[in-house]
């Protein structure tokens, strides 16, 4: 068994930081479904603005908001404004066709890579 990637959201930018929050990252909702990621599901996210990778998991966000929300100390390491990329992975015995989706400034759907 090997850990390969399954879903990918691509150059989504952080609309909040809120460093009150216990932690995760909370994601529109019609993201985290073409991307096929879970609730709670442990995701690593990678700034493009400093490559900084943090683990944390999955809360849906308001369907269509295009939010994007780095919580708890999460906060701390990506700011508000950063693009960065979402990856959840999965124990496979054989390749998988990740779910890669490419979003605009807003967060909103493009397009399948």
């Amino acid at each position: 068994m090997r850990l390969v990637l399954r879903s990918k959201i691509h150059n989504a930018t952080v609309t909040t930081a809120n460093k009150s929050y216990i932690g995760s990252i909370t994601i529109d909702q019609e993201l985290v479904e073409k991307s096929g990621l879970w609730p709670g599901e442990k995701v690593l996210v990678v700034s493009n603005k400093t490559g900084v990778r943090l683990e944390t998991y999955v809360i849906i966000g308001k369907k269509r908001s295009g939010v994007v929300c780095m919580n708890g100390a999460a906060a701390l390491l990506v700011k508000k404004g950063e693009e960065i990329i979402i990856m959840g992975f999965e124990l496979a015995k054989r390749p998988l066709r990740p779910k890669n989706v490419l979003v605009d400034k807003k967060n909103q759907f493009v397009r399948y890579l």
